[in-house]
């Protein structure tokens, strides 16, 4: 048999009660030549018999469930590895399409830009019961957007401004080494930036995917261990920031010193807030960026700030 032109990948982790939603909204696609793989990492819920008749129905889809627990990144990896299509697209248990054309547009972006690494689409949040909130959308619909631009622009604003997995679609060709398993919260954004350095973005502003927030993900998990994120965030600006080897960002010395001071800003905030020990926030700052040094830059760092703000508002306007 051919492979199909699309893998669609769903790793998922006791999300019975979202499935059979986001399988539907697979399954009800204009675009059809995909397949659906399923993994399960050992879910301890009703996931397995809640699926059990959807290969049945449909030869596309393939479902395991793992021989043991590997934690989230390592079982993305192993959807990743098992994917036969030239294109990849996540989809994950609790999120879905919220447009029957998503894979069809995808698809089409990626044909249209041929330098284009990957195309992300704005998201729509929803809420556990899938109530729509807002839009998420940070790029015009202005066909594709240089790499190291969007790397720079992400680095500036400190934030995935590409978004999910679930609003994301990739070449498969330039994704062989997978998610980086040393990172934990921006484990995606990392990714996309490795692909962002072999190709550039193709944005579709139109919501195609939607990504629920609740309690009992992941990555909402993930967020209340303060030092997952700033683990994850140190390992990014040492990549991207402090790096000399991508001194071709466009990043300027002062927006590097800036970034860098404001990750011990960031660390310290954590601390007032209660979230991390003061020996902690402390031991992090004089490690990488020196106490004293801290200290004596603490109060040009707040005249700079509401510069800053500014700056990145201006941005918005012109990128």
């Amino acid at each position: 048999m051919m492979a199909p032109k699309v893998s669609v990948l769903i790793p998922t982790y006791n999300y019975a009660a979202y499935l059979p939603e986001a399988i539907e909204s697979v399954l009800s696609q204009s675009y059809t030549d995909f397949e659906l793989l399923i993994i399960d990492d050992r879910s301890t819920d009703e996931t397995a018999g809640s699926l059990a008749g959807y290969a049945k129905r449909d030869t596309r889809i393939s479902f395991r469930v793992n021989p043991r627990n590997l934690g989230m990144v390592q079982n993305w990896n192993l959807c990743l590895r098992r994917a036969a299509g030239e294109y990849v697209k996540y989809l994950f248990g609790d999120d879905l399409f919220c447009s029957p054309e998503a894979l069809g547009l995808m698809v089409e972006a990626l044909e249209g830009n041929p330098s284009a690494a990957l195309v992300a689409s704005a998201r729509r949040l929803i809420d556990s019961q899938g109530r729509a909130g807002a839009v998420l959308s940070h790029f015009p619909d202005s066909g594709c957007l240089e790499g190291r631009r969007v790397i720079s622009r992400c680095l500036r604003h400190q934030k995935n401004l590409i978004g999910e997995p679930t609003a994301v679609m990739f070449r498969k060709c330039l994704a062989a080494e997978g998610f980086d398993p040393k990172f934990r919260q921006i484990v995606d954004l990392e990714f996309w930036f490795r692909l962002l350095e072999k190709g550039g973005l193709a944005y579709i502003s139109r919501p195609l995917a939607a990504f629920r927030r609740h309690e009992v993900q992941q990555t909402a998990r993930n967020r209340k261990n303060a030092s997952l994120l700033l683990d994850d965030t140190e390992r990014l600006l040492t990549q991207y920031v402090l790096n000399d080897a991508w001194h071709h960002l466009q990043l300027s010395r002062f927006r590097k010193a800036y970034l860098v001071y404001d990750y011990s800003y960031q660390v310290w905030k954590l601390h007032r807030q209660k979230m991390l020990r003061r020996a902690e926030a402390k031991g992090r700052i004089a490690a990488g960026y020196g106490w004293g040094r801290f200290l004596l830059g603490y109060p040009l760092y707040k005249l700079l700030k509401p510069l800053n703000k500014l700056l990145l508002r201006m941005e918005n306007g012109f990128f």
